[in-house]
């Protein structure tokens, strides 16, 4: 019989890990993490979409062996379940990403990692060792930035980018505004240093520039871009996540196929924050390998639809041609077991692996992932299924505001 982890007594759930780590967390870093866009509405109901759900459990079957496994970028997944991209890791815990990639070599998840973290992808590649790792994209108007990034997670062992899709203009955060929010000393940027000054990739958040960054950044600040009605001016000066990761100039026809090329044959392309059936079907127009379902944790577009309710139609509109992940709003191993009998492939968990980075650094994100996995198995067993393929909304009925239920 296979020896079974001990349970840390102090945190049983995810609810649990979140206020653990409201505990540890500065408050900069919370607001930073933890805030969606404007009145955070979109945020709430990522989460609030799943309890629109019930499950449809069956019995009197043989449920003695489940099998969680999932095939993921032409291999398999132990769960349908992956770390999903979140920047500046640093904030949580000073082993920041490096923790993060041991944690899911351990469990065998995939991580995905994102352009603007604390860590180089190389340091997170050396610590994944084998185990599947994903490059979130902000495809720079200046293409050069990008395409030496490409180049270094190709070498780097990555199996796919991921293009974040849905900041042609970044979400009002206010209290990131408020705030003044800044990475500290002694973080920086870690993938661009070497097309940034020091004043930009160690910025601080509390106190002012020393006398030697004020001066750096007299000459080398970042501007955003702009147009001026007859042409489009690119962001200059170094990079930083508010002047060059928002790009207006995206588009299907020309970046698309650009990115793919970049990236072949080494490195799928993914496209990471369709939330509507027509942009599904270009996706697959296009010839990318997969899709996220996702609004950017809640942090874009306030008002959107929550990703599990946008996700049926995007699933409908694919056709089983190219696999659909979500991302948004999943606490507990039974949001991920109804987001696959949505529809969905696949899922990425945010917020509670900064939460549990903040607890415990690497073991705590373990533990994030061990929760997630043990209420996952336990629901599946439970609702009579031992096999992803079996997870269907034949399982699920949904309770409209008035408390009745339909089938779906």
């Amino acid at each position: 019989m296979p020896a079974q982890q001990a349970h840390d007594l102090n945190c049983l759930t995810i609810a649990e890990l979140e206020a653990h780590a409201e505990q540890r967390m500065d408050k900069q870093t919370r607001d930073y993490y933890n805030e969606g866009a404007d009145s955070g509405s979109t945020l709430r109901e990522n989460s609030q979409a799943y309890s629109k759900y019930r499950i449809r459990p069956r019995v009197l079957r043989d449920i003695s062996l489940i099998d969680t496994s999932c095939p993921l970028f032409g291999g398999k997944s132990p769960i349908p379940l992956g770390v999903a991209p979140t920047a500046m890791q640093c904030l949580a815990h000073p082993d920041g990403e490096v923790a993060t990639a041991r944690a899911c070599r351990k469990a065998g998840v995939v991580m995905g990692l994102s352009s603007f973290a604390t860590s180089t992808l190389e340091d997170v590649a050396a610590a994944s060792g084998q185990n599947p790792r994903a490059l979130q994209l902000y495809l720079f108007e200046e293409r050069e930035h990008s395409r030496k990034l490409i180049r270094r997670a190709k070498a780097a062992g990555y199996k796919a980018v991921f293009l974040t899709v849905d900041t042609p203009m970044l979400g009002r955060r206010n209290l990131e505004i408020r705030n003044q929010f800044k990475l500290p000393k002694p973080y920086k940027i870690a993938n661009f240093t070497e097309d940034s000054s020091s004043a930009a990739t160690k910025t601080v958040m509390d106190g002012a520039p020393s006398d030697t960054e004020h001066k750096e950044e007299k000459t080398s600040s970042s501007a955003p871009g702009y147009h001026d009605g007859k042409k489009r001016t690119p962001p200059s000066g170094p990079i930083s996540f508010h002047s060059h990761a928002p790009n207006p100039t995206l588009c299907w026809e020309r970046d698309i196929g650009w990115l793919r090329k970049e990236c072949a044959p080494e490195m799928e392309v993914w496209v990471k924050g369709i939330a509507t059936a027509e942009d599904a079907v270009l996706a697959v127009h296009h010839h990318v390998d997969g899709i996220v379902v996702s609004n950017h944790g809640g942090r874009q577009l306030n008002g959107a639809l929550a990703t599990l309710d946008a996700l049926p139609e995007v699933v409908d509109a694919v056709q089983g041609k190219i696999p659909v992940h979500i991302d948004g709003g999943i606490r507990h191993g039974t949001d991920v077991f109804k987001a696959l009998a949505l529809g969905a492939d696949f899922v990425w968990i945010g917020r509670p692996i900064l939460w549990g980075l903040s607890y415990k650094g690497q073991e705590g994100v373990e533990l994030c992932l061990k929760l997630l996995r043990d209420e996952f198995t336990l629901c599946m067993g439970l609702a009579g299924t031992v096999r992803i393929p079996d997870i269907s909304k034949d399982y699920l009925v949904k309770i409209d505001k008035a408390g009745f239920v339909s089938r779906l």
